[in-house]
């Protein structure tokens, strides 16, 4: 196992403890996002930052930048420690984030098209861990 190979799977596992930064447990801090991800209007990007799915109002501008904010220091925080670059920790932790999506809920698929999850894994890119 290569030394790249090592970092990714290390940040993957770092990475699955941060998809609670936008899950149910944020959501619950955050009414406005559970409703915007309940409804489809917000799903998780392959590349770790949630997007928004279809037109934009600035409320959910609002919840997407702040989220993604969140995301990136805690992305950039955890690559410095795992010897990872932001962009390769970014891609680990969207692979987990789509990962954990529920039944109804949006994610981007690897040919950046938006899909609603169904009780099927959902479909990653093929440089997830």
């Amino acid at each position: 196992m290569n030394t790249w190979t090592k970092t990714l799977l290390g940040a993957a596992a770092a990475a699955t403890a941060l998809t609670g930064l936008a899950t149910p447990a944020f959501a619950q801090r955050d009414p406005a996002y559970a409703a915007a991800r309940s409804a489809g209007q917000v799903g998780e990007k392959m590349d770790g930052y949630l997007g928004i799915v279809g037109a934009s109002t600035p409320e959910l501008q609002r919840i997407v930048s702040d989220i993604n904010i969140k995301r990136r220091a805690v992305y950039s925080q955890r690559a410095q420690a795992t010897n990872a670059t932001l962009e390769e920790y970014a891609l680990t932790a969207g692979c987990q984030a789509i990962l954990a999506t529920t039944p109804g809920e949006k994610y981007q698929a690897p040919d950046g098209s938006w899909q609603t999850r169904t009780s099927a894994p959902p479909m990653r890119d093929a440089r997830c861990p």
